[in-house]
């Protein structure tokens, strides 16, 4: 069994839906739906708008939580950027997914973030600040998006993201991507050299679409 067939495996098993609510929010009142990753302890939430087990595409975004960026307004991430851009666009056409995950820092946690912050301070890219702390340079899993899609209804996402381990990854959970969307925002001169170690390091595609 491959680790990602394995940690899908696991996921299905280990996450409970909890319940949904209401949602009100600047763009739209979507539908919250709160599940629990008893392994971890971890609180993932996906937030809905409209039909989305309608059998149709559902445009959605996978999202990890960065606290500096989606809450206190960092500019060294385009993390923050992202997020309302994605909800403001699921508004616009009336239905979509956001998918909420607790990876902060591309899964090594918030004060180990902190960290790599100081040695990015010191000159280190965002890749090798995660090395020098002894960490892959991503250790995002993306099994809990199987069931949650399941759990939903969901048959297929037009998934928002520049990411291809991201499209990979829900290859191997048999996740069906019909469309990968691009999602270009928040460029600023203290992401520079962020987004360009996203796009050398790790090969996230950006496009010659203008920052929104």
């Amino acid at each position: 069994m491959s680790e990602t067939v394995a940690s899908a495996a696991n996921s299905a098993q280990d996450l409970v839906f909890v319940e949904s609510c209401r949602l009100p929010t600047r763009w739209a009142e979507f539908q919250m739906h709160a599940f629990f990753e008893a392994s971890t302890g971890k609180e993932h939430v996906v937030l809905t708008l409209g039909n989305v087990a309608d059998g149709e595409p559902v445009l959605s975004r996978i999202h990890s939580e960065c606290l500096t960026g989606d809450a206190l307004f960092s500019a060294r991430c385009d993390c923050g950027p992202q997020l309302e851009t994605a909800l403001q666009r699921i508004a616009e056409a009336g239905r979509g997914a956001l998918f909420y995950l607790r990876q902060e820092g591309r899964g090594i946690g918030l004060l180990n973030k902190v960290r790599a912050y100081h040695l990015q301070d010191q000159g280190a890219d965002t890749v090798e600040a995660n090395q020098k702390l002894g960490f892959a340079a991503d250790l995002r899993h993306y099994g809990l998006v199987e069931p949650m899609v399941r759990h939903l209804g969901i048959t297929a996402l037009r998934l928002m993201t520049n990411n291809p381990r991201k499209l990979a990854a829900m290859q191997g959970l048999n996740v069906t991507v019909s469309e990968q969307v691009p999602i270009i925002a928040g460029r600023n001169p203290h992401n520079e050299r962020y987004l360009s170690t996203k796009a050398e390091k790790l090969g996230h595609l950006f496009s010659a679409e203008a920052d929104e």
